[in-house]
């Protein structure tokens, strides 16, 4: 069964949070079917943001999402980049359609500072996550009921998955992979991008 992974998009997003994940799992759908061309692809990768207009993300790259929040289709696989988040995490409309998407998929991550908003909205409590090694005082501060490990690529919590900053999410992206897809097309992924991975 395919797995449609959603990759949420705002202004001041960190572009290698949400592209790289993007790349992974596209990445992924091509070396499946390049493996075994009666197969279909695992997966279907797009991004989506609040109203859908286009966002800019750190460094002055603009971005279209592809969906909004009204007509993105059901998603397997939430994922919630880093970036500058101050803007993000005060929007209710925002949190609560990461309960709601949470709540009926089965995987919800998130990238760096990603994970400040997977705490506001409540998901990361009594549980281990990582972000960004700079941010983790502030985040300890801010959620202290979550086990804030660092040095950690990703960590893994089932229902939650959480990577540290910016290419971590590329590691991340690759043990979900393994996860949905098993380990051989994970590795076979990170080969065709030649990326260093290995998943512990």
């Amino acid at each position: 069964m395919k797995t449609n992974v959603g990759i949420y998009l705002y202004n001041q997003a960190e572009v290698l949070d949400f592209a790289g994940p993007f790349e992974v799992f596209s990445t992924a759908s091509r070396v499946k079917l390049r493996i075994d061309r009666d197969s279909d692809a695992p997966f279907s990768v797009f991004t989506i943001g609040e109203a859908g207009q286009n966002i800019l993300a750190h460094g002055g790259l603009e971005v279209r999402p592809t969906y909004n929040f009204n007509n993105h289709p059901t998603i397997n696989l939430l994922i919630i980049p880093g970036g500058v988040v101050n803007d993000e995490i005060e929007k209710e409309t925002v949190i609560q359609w990461i309960i709601n998407i949470s709540s009926n998929s089965e995987i919800t991550a998130s990238v760096c500072t990603g994970a400040f908003l997977l705490a506001k909205a409540g998901l990361l409590s009594g549980k281990s996550a990582t972000t960004h090694w700079e941010d983790v005082p502030d985040f300890r501060s801010m959620f202290p009921d979550v086990r804030v490990i660092k040095n950690k690529r990703w960590i893994d919590e089932g229902k939650i998955v959480t990577s540290a900053g910016i290419s971590a999410g590329i590691d991340m992206s690759l043990h979900l992979v393994s996860r949905f897809e098993g380990d051989d097309l994970a590795v076979k992924t990170a080969k065709q991008m030649e990326f260093d991975w290995t998943n512990i």
